[in-house]
């Protein structure tokens, strides 16, 4: 399981910050960010709520639980992939459940004409 020091330090990584851009975008001192690194203790409340707010396209699923992309919109477009490859799985097996069809009913027509050719 990845830290929230560990997620901090990727979101800082992602958007190219120092961690004094990032004290500053979230609204707390260089120190209070330096020293929860360099004690390795975990991020405040008000860290946590202060990097949540300021960077909204950060998904608190994968901030806090650890589950899910690190940004909202990739969470999303993966939910639209994946609900798009059902829908091509669902299309693909009409597609061939009306082929089969197609071709059962061939076989019947010519089954047919051959008894009235006799």
């Amino acid at each position: 399981m990845v830290t929230l020091n560990e997620k901090i330090r990727d979101i800082i990584s992602a958007y190219k910050l120092s961690d004094r851009q990032f004290a500053i975008k979230i609204g707390v001192t260089q120190s209070v960010i330096g020293s929860m690194f360099q004690k390795g203790t975990e991020p405040s409340s008000k860290v946590i709520r202060n990097t949540l707010s300021a960077f909204p396209e950060i998904s608190a699923d994968w901030f806090l639980r650890d589950t899910g992309e690190m940004l909202k919109s990739q969470s999303k477009e993966l939910e639209r992939i994946n609900s798009l490859l059902d829908t091509i799985t669902t299309l693909q097996d009409t597609i061939n459940a009306k082929s089969n069809t197609i071709a059962m009913l061939t076989d019947r027509i010519k089954q047919l004409e051959n008894q009235l050719g006799k």
